[in-house]
Parts: C-alpha cells; structure tokens; sequence
C-alpha cells in the first residue's frame, strides 16, 4: 500500500493570506502547504481518500490523481469537508455514488452543508454521495482493513484511521489509553502537530508529540497539520529527534 500526503498545512493553509513571515514567503515548496488529507492507494489499486478540504481540486491535479473509491472522514471541520463539491467531475465520470465514511454527527453535518447532493429532486449536475456510518470499531471495505482511532480535537470526538500497521491523526489533542493500545510499535505513525511551542486548545505540539513517540514507540512519525508558526521546513527537520519526520506535500509513503 501507499500513502501520499495531498496536504500538511492547518484550516488557513500555508502560506497565510497576508502573511509575510520568513515561511510564508519562502520559496522552498516544502514550506507551501494546502489543507491536511492524504491519498491511501490499496495493494489493488483502489484509491481511499481522507479528509476532502478546500484545496481538493488543486491537490488532484498537480497529483495527477483521476478517481476516489471511498472517502473517509475525519470530522467535520470546514478544512476537512468542504471540498466535496469538487468531487462532481470524478462522480460523472464514474457514474457512480462516492461513498463517505465516518461518525454519525459529521454525516448529518455533510447533509446541512450540501443539501442538493441529497435531494429527493436533484440538481442535474449535483454531486451524489453514500454515507455510512462508522465507530471505533474495524470494518472492511475494498478488501482493505481499516481500525479508526478515536480522538479528541477541543471538545468533540475525530477518527484517525489505521491500515496494516500505518495510522493517520490529525486535528488531534487528546488520545485515550485506550486508543493509544491500537497505536503501539507502529511501523509509521502520522501525527498532527501545528507548532513547536505554546499549547493549544485543539492541537498537539511538538513537546505532546516527541512525548507519544517515546510512549508509543513506531519506528517513524511523520507530522502534518503543520502551520506556519513551525518555522521553516529544511531547518526544522533536521532538529527533529531521531525518527520524528516533518511531512510536505507530495511525500509518499510506502507500508
């Protein structure tokens, strides 16, 4: 299987309308980074989508990407949803219903944002979706094994997914003893990490996450859901502890 980060940034992207500091200037693509998702890629070839955020239709292009299978969801965070209308041309083309997994509260919320994909008379040219239903617990779907992991971000509940024996979080800043069972000695483990310093409410830090490593122990952890306020990529990286990673856009993972 295969793994490609689509997008590493946090909601408002990097760089930041406006912002004229050191990373959100740099020229480095490395420092350039669309909303979080990544591309999962079966051993089959089937394509699993997570998160479809408002840079969706970027991200598929400069990717050279041409189909979903199914997508999963994380939450319902505009940044993680709002792209879905942008699946329009994949849903043509296939003539086929893209399926959306994910907890209850976020399909119902999927429904209020796009109401016209889900009309009894639909708009000729709406897109059209299948939603499902998902826990914290495994299911299989395209012959593929995914666990979620529940998490906290604020006060509401996300999933992070686990294939073989990679996982992906992101919007992440709680993680029960329970869950953290499904993550240990990992041979991959993506975290999101919005900066070095200074706690966030919703997010994990650089200190939270060098701290789950040791606790977790997978032989590599890559972050996402990197903001601008990390500094630059280059730099950084190599300041990292020995097999923490920062994630960018366009890196594929193989597991």
């Amino acid at each position: 299987m295969k793994l490609k980060f689509l997008g590493t940034g946090t909601s408002q992207g990097v760089p930041v309308i406006g912002c004229t500091c050191e990373v959100c200037t740099s020229s480095n693509p490395k420092d350039q980074r669309f909303r979080s998702s990544v591309m999962v890629t079966t051993d089959e070839y089937k394509k699993i989508l997570i998160d479809c955020g408002p840079d969706f239709r970027q991200q598929m292009l400069i990717n050279k990407e041409d189909r979903v299978d199914i997508t999963l969801l994380t939450h319902e965070h505009n940044d993680h949803v709002i792209g879905l209308d942008d699946m329009r041309p994949l849903i043509f083309k296939s003539g086929k219903n893209i399926p959306l997994y994910s907890l209850f509260r976020v399909a119902d919320e999927v429904k209020k944002r796009f109401p016209y994909a889900f009309a009894d008379e639909k708009y000729p040219g709406a897109p059209a979706f299948d939603l499902h239903e998902i826990g914290n617990e495994k299911f299989t779907v395209l012959d593929t094994e995914i666990s979620p992991i529940e998490v906290i971000h604020y006060k509401i509940t996300a999933l992070g997914y686990k294939f073989k024996n990679l996982a992906y979080i992101t919007d992440a800043g709680f993680i029960s003893e329970t869950e953290k069972e499904k993550l240990k000695n990992l041979d991959v483990l993506i975290l999101n990490c919005i900066r070095k310093f200074d706690p966030h409410p919703a997010h994990f830090i650089l200190p939270d996450v060098i701290k789950l490593f040791e606790e977790l122990k997978p032989k590599k952890l890559f972050l996402t859901h990197i903001s601008h306020h990390f500094g630059l990529h280059d730099i950084e990286d190599k300041q990292l502890p020995a097999g923490i990673h920062l994630a960018y856009d366009g890196l594929e993972i193989n597991f």
